[in-house]
């Protein structure tokens, strides 16, 4: 992309990538800082030692909703947070386009900025035919119409909203989330705001923040910006009246913050200093063969199949396709912050073979090696 040879674009890259080492160095300090401003900003903070203590908090918070508001989020499909919920006989709906697409289906993402890619313009309009009962035709503004008018009459159902974030800023207790649609600001004027990220989204300062936030969309779409940049540092307030300081007023009167760990505590640090702008997959020749087979929920390619390993197992990272990769790095040198995917990768599936997941012709190999002294036989 052109973009990405822009000079100031090649600086930022570079601010970025020590922003993230020192983030990722200095963790528990910074969760400590924004423990104390979130606190400060009247900011409900949990920390979530997994999947599971994550979704209980969020349970007790919306059990007596009729429906919860959704935006794109791997850390909430990593938790499972709509099965989760769904078991609980709670609706739960995707309020990015792609999302809600691939959920009418009950299908994965293929890519974290474009989950519905898979999907012809046809095969969409056919699934919103056959799941929400509407003739829509193949066209995207109709498709986008017809979608948009069904999330936005179950909106005025929900007075939950629920989002993940893209950066959190430690020293002002501020939280940042990038969209193009529009769907996450109406998330935030919902009665409660739920965010959920993972520990490894926090950084020092706002300016930290917005650095995060302006590279991954430079990788991620081409654009210098997205459309919208939220910030939340707090309640919906105002002092307009005699300076007397009044809450609730257009926007959440409740947000709650949840930094969930499951893992990452325990994660290679270069591991966890992804921006998750995608880059990586779309320059994987294995991820370009078999798509989200070669993943874990929301974290697809080689990085994603790694860090499934710590937040998941090695079962897990073997059956995400561990050893699919060809150790190419071709995404080491498509990421903006030269994450090294496949040193990684080759320290994991020590870890997964050990625990006992191989796959058959490999072991066949080996057995061959070691009883005639070559891989053939």
């Amino acid at each position: 992309m052109e973009i990405l040879e822009d000079p100031m674009i090649k600086e930022l890259q570079k601010n970025v990538k020590n922003i993230r080492e020192n983030s990722i160095k200095n963790l528990k300090g910074l969760l400590d800082k924004a423990e104390g401003s979130f606190k400060d900003n009247d900011i409900e903070f949990y920390i979530a030692k997994n999947g599971e203590e994550a979704n209980n908090i969020i349970y007790d918070i919306v059990k007596d909703e009729e429906i919860i508001a959704k935006s794109k989020s791997n850390t909430l499909s990593e938790i499972g947070l709509v099965d989760f919920l769904k078991k609980k006989n709670l609706e739960v709906i995707e309020t990015d386009l792609g999302d809600r697409i691939i959920q009418l289906i009950d299908d994965g993402p293929v890519h974290p900025t474009a989950p519905a890619l898979h999907f012809s313009i046809q095969e969409i309009a056919d699934i919103i035919q056959e799941k929400l009962k509407m003739k829509v035709e193949p066209k995207p503004r109709h498709i986008l119409e017809t979608i948009k008018a069904d999330v936005l009459e179950k909106l005025k159902k929900a007075s939950v909203g629920v989002t993940g974030a893209n950066a959190v800023a430690a020293h002002e207790g501020s939280i940042v989330m990038i969209h193009n649609e529009g769907n996450i600001s109406l998330l935030t004027l919902k009665d409660t705001h739920i965010i959920v990220f993972g520990i490894d989204k926090l950084v020092d300062t706002l300016e930290d923040a917005m650095s995060v936030a302006k590279l991954e969309t430079a990788y991620a779409t081409g654009a210098k910006l997205p459309s919208y940049i939220n910030v939340v540092s707090g309640p919906s307030k105002t002092a307009d009246i005699q300076k007397i300081l009044l809450k609730d007023m257009y926007g959440a009167r409740r947000i709650v913050a949840i930094a969930l760990d499951n893992g990452r505590s325990k994660t290679p640090p270069e591991c966890l200093w992804c921006i998750g702008c995608g880059s990586c997959i779309i320059h994987c020749p294995v991820y370009n063969i078999v798509g989200y087979d070669f993943g874990y929920k929301g974290y697809l390619g080689g990085r994603g199949v790694a860090f499934t390993r710590f937040i998941e197992g090695e079962k897990a990272s073997f059956e995400a396709g561990i050893y699919m990769c060809t150790l190419c790095s071709r995404c080491t040198q498509a990421c903006p912050l030269e994450i090294p995917i496949a040193d990684i990768i080759e320290d994991v599936r020590c870890q997964v073979q050990s625990a006992g997941y191989s796959i058959d012709a490999h072991e066949n190999i080996r057995k061959n090696i070691k009883e005639n002294g070559t891989p053939f036989r």
